[in-house]
């Protein structure tokens, strides 16, 4: 029970923390300076969330893994070269398998 509370608190802190900055804004603009800041939004949350499985894996016991690591940069050089979000995935997702079967 003490988990569900839990749960739910935090669920409605999350909606209130939201629903407070869009009745902030309102039907208001936003001034340029802060529309600048958000468009970055989504292109840094990506990468905080992959960084940490690609420097400090649980399945190497928090050690950088040559795959993973090959696995990222082959990731970030198809997606520069193509623009492709799906063909970035798959690029990066062959090589660390493949080089998983290589090293072991």
């Amino acid at each position: 029970m003490k988990l569900w509370i839990i749960i739910i608190g935090l669920g409605v802190g999350t909606y209130l923390l939201r629903l407070s900055f869009l009745a902030f804004a309102g039907g208001r603009q936003f001034p340029e300076w802060a529309l600048r800041h958000l468009r970055y939004t989504a292109v840094a949350v990506l990468p905080a969330l992959i960084a940490p499985g690609v420097l400090w894996p649980a399945a190497t016991g928090g050690q950088p893994d040559p795959a993973r690591l090959a696995a990222a940069a082959a990731t970030i050089a198809v997606a520069v070269w193509t623009r492709n979000t799906l063909w970035a995935i798959g690029a990066g997702a062959a090589v660390l398998y493949a080089t998983l079967a290589l090293i072991g």
